[in-house]
C-alpha cells in the first residue's frame, strides 16, 4: 500500500521530463513508475502540470529570535511552501542572539520549535573572536558558516579580516563545511558620498563592483590556500565572473550563487526613492545582468536563492525613499519560482534548468544531495505542482511572509504553484495550508 502516487504527463526526472507516477511510501519516493498500482490512499493525477522536487532555498534570513517582528520561522515557512520551497537554510545574522555561539545555535532550535511548515537548516555565523565555537557548532549539525567582508547591517555581526580567516577557515576545512561569504571588500579609497539620498544611480555607484571584485579574489585566495569550501552569496557583479571562471577551472572548492532580483530587475528601470529595490550588492544595469544570465546558463554561477530580507516598513524608509539609511533587504521568498522563470522563459531557459538551480544545485551546497533536489527513489517526497504557463500579478494579499513589502508588488509573473508536499503530506494546495507544523530541523551529521 502506498500513501500517495501523483500520476502526470511531465514528471521531472534526472533523466529529463516524462510521463510516469510517482510512487510514496513513508515519507519517500519509493519509485518512478510507467504505471499505477492498485492499493494506494491517495491517487493524484496532475494532467499536463510540471511535477518539479521541491526547491532548496539555502539563503533565507528568518530573523528568530529576537527579531520576529521582522519575520519569524512561523511566517518564513508558510510563504516558503505557498511557493513550493520544501527546505530552508537559515542566515545567523538579523535575530538576537546571532547565530555565532553553540548556546545561540541552541536558542535558534528552542525558538523555531514546533512552528516550520517546512524543513529547515541552519548557517552559523563566522565573526572575529569567535574561532573557538566553530568546532562545537559543527558537532552540534550546523549546516556550515556564514562571514561577512565589510559591514553586515548589525553591528553584533562584524566583518572578519583574512586574519581571522586564516584562524576559521581551517577549522572548518577539517569538517568538510562550506563557508559562505558576502563579498564586498571596501578599499583605502571610498567613492563620493551620495548627495542625492534618493537617487538609485548614487546609491549603486556607492557600491561598485570593484568591492565584490576585490572581495572574490581574497576569498579565491583563501579557498586555494587553506583547502575549504568557499561559497559566494548574492553576486551581483558581471566584472568578477573571469576570476570566478579561472578558480573553477583550476579545481577549486569554489560554487557561487545569484539572486532572482538581479536577474529579474535592471537599475535602468528602478525610480529614484523607491527603497524597496535596496539591496547589498546592489542591482546593476542591464547590460551586467544580461552577463549573470549567460554565467548561469553556462554553470559558471552554480544556482539561484533568494536572499529573502525583510524588515518592518519603518526601516526602508518608503516615506523619505532615503538610499542612505534604508535596511537593504528585498523580501522575496515566496516568489523564489515564478520571478526566476518569468524572467528566464524569454531567454530560452528550460524547466530542467530551473529545477538545477532551485532544487539539486542548492542541495549540494546544503550536504543534503543524497535525501533531497530529486524526484528519485530513496529521495524525500518534498514536490511541488506548478503550472508554468498560468501567470498572476503579485498583490500583498497573496503574500505569507510578515512584512508584504517587495518590489515584485504589481508585477505579472508565470509559474503558478499550485500544490507543495513535503514527504509526501500536503502542505499547500492552492491558497490553502491542509497540513500545517510538518516542517523538521535539520540537523546535519558531524564528519568527524
Amino acid at each position: 500500500m502506498f500513501d500517495l502516487i501523483i500520476k502526470g504527463n511531465n514528471i521531472l526526472t534526472p533523466e529529463g521530463i516524462k510521463p510516469g507516477v510517482v510512487l510514496v511510501r513513508d515519507g519517500c519516493i519509493y519509485s518512478v513508475s510507467d504505471t499505477v498500482p492498485e492499493a494506494a490512499h491517495t491517487i493524484v493525477d496532475i494532467g499536463n502540470k510540471i511535477l518539479m522536487p521541491g526547491m532548496i532555498d539555502p539563503h533565507v534570513h528568518i530573523n528568530e529570535p529576537g527579531r520576529t517582528d521582522w519575520e519569524g520561522f512561523a511566517t518564513a515557512t508558510q510563504a516558503a511552501v505557498a511557493g513550493g520551497i520544501t527546505t530552508l537554510i537559515d542566515m545567523p545574522l538579523n535575530a538576537d542572539p546571532v547565530t555565532t555561539t553553540v548556546r545561540a545555535f541552541e536558542e535558534k532550535i528552542q525558538a523555531a520549535g514546533p512552528r516550520l511548515h517546512c524543513d529547515v537548516g541552519y548557517w552559523g555565523g563566522i565573526i572575529p573572536g569567535n574561532t573557538h565555537e566553530i568546532e562545537g557548532m559543527a558537532l552540534k549539525g550546523i549546516s556550515g558558516f556564514k562571514a561577512f567582508l565589510t559591514h553586515s547591517g548589525i553591528d553584533d555581526f562584524p566583518h572578519v579580516t583574512a586574519a581571522d580567516l586564516e584562524m576559521a577557515m581551517p577549522v572548518i576545512a577539517r569538517h568538510q563545511l562550506p563557508l559562505l561569504v558576502h563579498c564586498e571588500l571596501m578599499p583605502d579609497i571610498q567613492p563620493p558620498r551620495q548627495d542625492n539620498v534618493r537617487s538609485y544611480r548614487q546609491y549603486m555607484a556607492s557600491r561598485p563592483q570593484l568591492w565584490e571584485q576585490a572581495a572574490i579574489a581574497l576569498m579565491i585566495h583563501c579557498c586555494e590556500l587553506y583547502g575549504c569550501r568557499v561559497h559566494i552569496v548574492h553576486l551581483s557583479s558581471a566584472a568578477a565572473l573571469e576570476q570566478i571562471t579561472i578558480a573553477k577551472e583550476k579545481g577549486l572548492p569554489l560554487t557561487v550563487e545569484t539572486t532572482q532580483h538581479y536577474l529579474y530587475f535592471n537599475a535602468e528601470e528602478i525610480p529614484d526613492g523607491n527603497t524597496s529595490f535596496k539591496c547589498a550588492p546592489p542591482i546593476r544595469e542591464r547590460e551586467n545582468n544580461s552577463k549573470l544570465w549567460e554565467a548561469l546558463k553556462a554553470g559558471i554561477i552554480d544556482f539561484v536563492a533568494t536572499d529573502h530580507s525583510p524588515a518592518p516598513p519603518a526601516l526602508k524608509q518608503i516615506d523619505t525613499g532615503d538610499f542612505t539609511t534604508a535596511w537593504g533587504g528585498i523580501a522575496s521568498l515566496q516568489l523564489a519560482l515564478p520571478a526566476l522563470w518569468t524572467a528566464g522563459r524569454s531567454r530560452g531557459v528550460r524547466i530542467e534548468q530551473i529545477a538545477s538551480w532551485l532544487c539539486e544545485r542548492p542541495a549540494i551546497l546544503a550536504g543534503l544531495e543524497n535525501r533531497k533536489g530529486k524526484i528519485a527513489p530513496g529521495y524525500d517526497a518534498d514536490l511541488v505542482v506548478w503550472d508554468p504557463e498560468r501567470s498572476f500579478i503579485v498583490n500583498a494579499e497573496g503574500l505569507y511572509h510578515k512584512h508584504k513589502l517587495t518590489p515584485y508588488i504589481n508585477e505579472t509573473l508565470y509559474g503558478v504553484v499550485e500544490q507543495t508536499y513535503l514527504r509526501g503530506v500536503k502542505v499547500f494546495d492552492e491558497g490553502n495550508f491542509p497540513h500545517t507544523h510538518q516542517g523538521q530541523h535539520i540537523i546535519r551529521q558531524s564528519n568527524i
